[in-house]
């Protein structure tokens, strides 16, 4: 059976929850405006609340300059995907990590690379998938024949959309059957009935996303919903990880009755990289080549 939920925490996760999806798909359907504002906001929170969850008032200097990287990265990968700007956006993420080392060279500490580490990895887990939101935003025009306007969303949208199917449908069918641990040294509560649920769930999304958005094949779809599938559910992992080793249940408070913003993006945070290295690929390596 469902595990019953207080009232008063059910209204309060309702609540956020709603707010929240009229948020965040209101941003992105708006414009690219909306979409910018909203995701940088984002990224900051989420470095904000990755630097305080893992660093003490010693590593001060890294939360602050972790954050600036983050939103320097951010704004980057914008203006090279919405405007065509021949940006070498791969020297950006490159000379910004060997900032990093610099800045410590002129701070006196005992373990230096501690605080390097702790740095880059709140940029390479954080900021860098978030970044990379913007060139699945703004794809190449050549999978739309027929528009000129560089912001096309719905592959964006539909990746959503399937990370939310994906963790419903897991979450309902593992309520109801789940019985086998999926991986119970991380999370408990997690089975493979309810991964496999997940699953079925998100097939059957794409195919429903496939009939409304035509920007890409159905089997592209299924592909999406299969690489969703598998690192939105090791995303949901790597943060149960990162909140198992340091002893919290939640990433933060943001979010009244569900967590933090790392509580909520974790499986887009694992996600979206894969999910554009499959768009590149299919769309430009394999294009080429064809050609």
């Amino acid at each position: 059976m469902l595990k019953k939920i207080p009232m008063n925490n059910f209204f309060t996760r309702a609540l956020t929850g709603i707010v929240f999806v009229i948020v965040l798909l209101g941003a992105i359907l708006l414009n690219q405006y909306t979409f910018y504002s909203l995701f940088i906001i984002i990224t900051i929170l989420g470095l904000w609340e990755f630097y305080r969850l893992n660093s003490n008032e010693r590593h001060k200097p890294q939360k602050y300059f972790g954050t600036l990287i983050g939103i320097v990265l951010f704004i980057t990968s914008y203006i090279e995907a919405s405007r065509d700007v021949i940006f070498p956006f791969i020297m950006v993420i490159y000379g910004l990590g060997f900032m990093v080392f610099i800045f410590e060279i002129y701070r006196n500490t005992e373990k230096p690379f501690v605080n390097i580490g702790l740095t880059l990895l709140g940029i390479v887990y954080v900021a860098l998938p978030f970044s990379l939101l913007n060139f699945i935003a703004f794809p190449d025009l050549t999978l739309y024949h027929l528009t000129i306007e560089r912001y096309q969303p719905h592959i964006l949208l539909g990746m959503i959309y399937m990370i939310w199917i994906n963790d419903t449908g897991a979450y309902l069918v593992g309520s109801k059957f789940g019985k086998t641990k999926l991986f119970e040294r991380i999370s408990p509560k997690k089975t493979w009935e309810g991964s496999i649920g997940g699953a079925v769930f998100a097939l059957i999304g794409a195919y429903i996303i496939s009939i409304y958005y035509k920007d890409i094949e159905m089997m592209d779809w299924f592909i999406i919903s299969g690489i969703v599938i598998v690192f939105g559910t090791l995303g949901d992992l790597v943060k149960s990880l990162l909140k198992r080793s340091i002893g919290v249940k939640d990433s933060g408070t943001i979010l009244p009755g569900h967590g933090g913003i790392l509580d909520r993006f974790d499986s887009i945070i694992m996600s979206a990289p894969f999910v554009l290295i499959y768009i590149v690929f299919k769309f430009h390596y394999f294009n080429i080549i064809n050609h």
